[in-house]
Parts: structure tokens; sequence; C-alpha cells
């Protein structure tokens, strides 16, 4: 046995080291450098895939969203303009007269829906107004979009929505909301289904409305527009009439505080408006106003400087000219002056007094008062006036009494608010009118004429036609009017009565206007259906109640003030001036 010799700590260190250093290390054997390369190239491929897989879903993307974009645009209709802030409508303490509420409305693709004929079906059972046939016609058709109902309520949007159809889908658009209804429907108006106005000031400011500049505010008083309403609906219906229409309005400003006009309609469902019911009798109809119309052939002859408030004439012999005859209602039989001729509603002395001006004067005085062209005012329905044409002596006469001239009862109530309020006339308007506003206005009679003819005024409801208007304390002043109504060639029986009241009358503020067409008799009327039995008295009623929230404060009608103010030199006075009564006016 040989004996190895023994090494040191540190020398079999070193020696095991040189060792290491002698041999090479040992190579990686092929399996493991063949999972390594595939595992590489594995998610290399990985890689590859997935951004195949991204590109593709952004072709489907694409292809789904975009790629139908011209076919859509073929079959859908136009887009209508969808607004999302249409401006409220107010009355003049910001009561809301109109605004819009955000709604759904159910349109389909057809190409997407399943089984027509039950998505068909179950659309009629969640919204009943809808026919079946109708639906299904749109559902299996040829478009990429139908519209199925527009505007539906909550209530119609959850009952569809948890159906779960496939194609069905939702688009959120505005309806318009009238909150007080049919109250003021002619003068608000209304929208269609885009949201475009169609009617009254919703058309008149559509673009202002849509522009998303704010609300609009109006000069109506929904408080005075609801006693105007309730008034005018009690006289038609009590004297069975046709329709009826009635204005309140500021003579100092021209602003409307209410008008209503009758048979009325539903904004919020235009559509079953029927007949005459969204015909505006203020502002489009044009009417023979009869003995109203003498208001203004008064200030003309007294404003002119050829006859003066004593003159008289012959209110005894019946006027003949060609094949017209000329005559009074209930005629006095003597000779009249102006004040009686007014307060009798003289038709033989009104003639007189305009062939003693003239037809030159007359012209331009119906010019002068805006007579000859729709009135001014924020209102797309105005009637054109029908005037003669020639104007010959006949139509001077019969236009001094109120027939053979038409014009809108806008028309005369803004022609008699600037007869009585001083002589200026201003433009009527529906918006309101700020404090310290300017408001401009041109003069049509001097101050000395209008105050001659608010005393006119003052005798025809004390002593004349129109003593049912009157209301103590208030100072109401007016005229009646009753026109035969004409068909084709010829003068009926049927009535059309109107009463314009101002007051008070020693102070013009307000103007209240009522006209009721074809009235029937009634026996609160004891059978007339003239203006002092029919229109003059619910012009009282309107006053009665409008007074307070005006903040017209009742005067003593005996103080010499006040009678001093209203006091006519004229000449003699009998009991005639007092015997007359209500049912003498046509």
């Amino acid at each position: 046995m040989i004996e190895q010799p023994s090494l040191s700590e540190d020398e079999g260190l070193e020696l095991g080291l040189s060792e290491a250093r002698s041999f090479p290390c040992r190579p990686v054997s092929d399996s493991a450098r063949a999972l390594e390369v595939g595992r590489n190239r594995l998610i290399v491929t990985g890689l590859i895939v997935v951004f195949a897989f991204l590109a593709v879903s952004v072709k489907l993307v694409g292809a789904t969203c975009f790629a139908h974009r011209e076919e859509l645009r073929g079959d859908r209709p136009p887009e209508p303009e969808v607004f999302t802030a249409r401006g409220d409508i107010i009355d003049r303490n910001g009561q809301l007269l109109a605004t819009s509420l955000a709604t759904a409305s159910l349109h389909a693709d057809p190409k997407l829906v399943l089984d027509a004929q039950e998505a068909a079906a179950k659309l009629v059972e969640a919204l009943p107004d809808l026919e079946y046939q109708d639906v299904y016609d749109k559902l299996t058709s040829n478009k990429r979009f139908v519209w199925i109902k527009r505007n539906l309520t909550p209530r119609q949007h959850y009952a569809v929505h948890v159906l779960g159809l496939p194609g069905l889908m939702f688009e959120r658009e505005e309806r318009r909301f009238y909150p007080p209804g049919k109250l003021a429907s002619h003068v608000v108006g209304y929208t269609g289904v885009d949201n475009v106005g169609l009617a009254g000031l919703e058309r008149s400011f559509n673009k202002r409305l849509n522009s998303g500049s704010g609300s609009i505010q109006t000069s109506l008083d929904l408080r005075l527009q609801h006693i105007l309403h309730r008034e005018t609906v009690a006289v038609v219906e009590e004297f069975q009439a046709l329709g009826g229409n009635g204005i309140i309005m500021d003579v100092r400003t021209g602003e409307i505080l209410a008008m209503v006009s009758l048979p009325d309609f539903d904004p919020q469902e235009p559509g079953d408006a029927e007949g005459q019911q969204k015909f505006d009798r203020n502002a489009l109809g044009v009417y023979e106003m009869g003995s109203t119309f003498k208001i203004f052939n008064s200030a003309m002859v007294l404003d002119s400087g050829k006859i003066h408030i004593g003159d008289k004439f012959d209110a005894i012999n019946n006027i003949h000219i060609g094949r017209f005859t000329i005559h009074e209602y209930h005629g006095q039989h003597r000779m009249l002056n102006v004040a009686e001729i007014f307060q009798y509603s003289s038709n033989l002395g009104s003639a007189r007094m305009a062939v003693q001006v003239g037809i030159p004067t007359q012209i331009a005085f119906m010019a002068k008062i805006g007579f000859l062209k729709p009135v001014p005012i924020e209102l797309p329905e105005l009637g054109w006036p029908l005037v003669p044409k020639p104007w010959h002596e006949i139509n001077a006469m019969t236009i001094a009494f109120g027939h053979g001239m038409s014009v809108s009862p806008l028309h005369v109530a803004m022609g008699a608010a600037a007869v009585i309020n001083g002589g200026i006339m201003h433009k009527p308007t529906l918006l309101k009118v700020l404090p310290g506003q300017d408001v401009p206005g041109e003069r049509i009679i001097s101050e000395h004429t209008s105050i001659e003819m608010r005393r006119l005024f003052r005798i025809v409801v004390t002593e004349g036609t129109a003593k049912f208007a009157n209301v103590p304390g208030y100072m109401v002043g007016g005229k009646t009017g009753t026109a035969d109504k004409q068909r084709g060639r010829h003068y009926t029986n049927a009535n059309l009565t109107s009463f314009v009241g101002v007051f008070p009358i020693n102070d013009p503020a307000y103007l209240v206007m009522i006209m009721v067409d074809e009235p029937k008799p009634s026996p609160t009327s004891h059978g007339f259906t003239t203006a002092g039995w029919v229109s003059a008295p619910v012009v009282g009623r309107v006053i009665k109640q409008i007074g307070p929230l005006l903040g017209v404060q009742p005067i003593d009608e005996q103080s010499p003030e006040i009678r001093q103010a209203l006091e006519m030199d004229i000449g003699t006075k009998g009991t005639a001036l007092a015997a007359y009564s209500p049912d003498d006016d046509h």
C-alpha cells in the first residue's frame, strides 16, 4: 500500500482550483436547447396572433359602425335637427306658458329584427295606440331606419325597454309641453314633432327659441287670461253662439295682457283640432264690425276741424243712394248733435258726418290708424283688411257705421286705444314692456279730440247702449256694435255683437273688448241679441274681476274733479237721452 503524501489545507485548495481550470465546462444538452427555442417561437407566434386579432377587431368595428353610413343615409329620412335647449315661453309674471321636456323616441333597424310578427305584436301590446299592420310593414321594410313612435312617455319607454326586442332602439328628443293647456293656445301656438314652431309665438320666435338665448317673456298675464277665457266661454254657451273672442290691452303701452279666441284647441295635440278650432278670430279673422266703427268716424270728423261736437245732423230721413237705403234700427226721429249720434248709435247721423268731411279724409284717416294693412303684432297669422275698391260715396257712408269694410278685432282694439289714450298710436305687442322702457308712438288725433272721445265713451255707458257694462267705481266707458252678418251679397238676421270698454275713462289705462258670433236669443236677455245685452255685460264682469288685480283703485264718480273731467257742453239734454234701452243699438 502506497502512502499518499499529506497536504496542508491551503495546498489542497490550490490544487483543487488548478484542477478545475485544467478541465472545460460540460456543454448544455440538445433537449434543453430545443425547449428554449420552442418557447421563444411560441411567444413570437402569440404576439402575431394578438396583433392580427386586434386588426380584425378594428376592421369589424369600422364595418359595423361606418360601412353602411351611406346606405343608412339613403334609406333614412333627413335627420331632424334636435334642439336640446328650446327656450321657454312665460307670461309677464314668469308663469310657464310653454316648456320642453326630454323624451325618448322609438325607432328600428328592420335588418336586425329577428321575428317581425312577434315584435309587431309585442309593440302593439305595449303601445296600444299603434296599428299592428303599420308596425309590421315598417319592421319588414328594406330600410335600415324606421320611426316606430316619437316622444314616448316614461311609462311607454319602460314598457318597450323591458321587451328586449333586437333591432329596436331609442333616441333622445324633446317634446313641447303647455302647462296652461288651451288657455292661450292661439297666442302661444304649438310645435311639430321635430321641435319646430308651426303657429303663434312658437312660430314667430322659432329661431330665437332654438338658439339657446333664453326664454321669451310675453305681455300676457295668466291670471287675466283665465278670467277672460272663463267669461268668454260662459257667454258663448249662454247664447249658443258659433264662437267668441276677447282682448285685454294696456292702452298706454300697447301690451296685450290677455287674448282669447273660441273655439280653441289643445296645443299638446294640435292634430286633433277640428273645423274652426285653430282659427284665431282676434288676429286672423276680419269682420264688418258694426257700430264700434263709429268710434273712428266720430274721432275723424271731430279731429278734422270741419265738425264740432254740438253740430247737428239729420237723423230723421232715410238716405237713398242708388238701389241702397240707409235707415236707423231704433231712430230718434229728430236732429242729433255729434254726441247724441254717438250715444244713440245713429247710422244716418254717422253717414252724413262722413260725407261732410269727404272720402279723401276718410281714406287718409283709415290709413293713419292702420286699418288698411295687417296689425303689426308678433303673430304669423294676421288677416288683411277688406276695403272697397273703388271707394265711392256709398262706401264712405256705410263704413261710417261699420259696414262695407272688414278688419280684425285687434285692429279695433289698437285704434280705440289710440283714440282715448291721448291720441297716440302704439303698436300692439305680445312682449312685456319693461318699466322705464321707451314705448314708441305716433299721434293720430289731437289730445283735445281724445278728451272729447273719452266723454262720449262715458255717456254710452251711463246713458246709452252699454249700461250693463257699468261697474261702480271703475268709470267704464265704451261703445257697442251689432253688425248684420253678410252671406253672399245679402245681409242676414244673424248678428256679430261686440263691445269695446275702457277703464277708468277719466284716465284711461286698460281696454277690454268682447265679440260674440251669432248669439241666439236667451231668456236672460229677453230675447235680444244685440251688443248691449250680449257683449257689454261680459266686459263689465271682466272689469270687475281684473280691476283689483291690475291695482286700479275704485274712485268716487260723483267727486267734483271727476264730474268736471267728463262734463260736456253740447247743448240741451232732454229726457230722451236717458230713456234709451240697450236693445236699441244696431
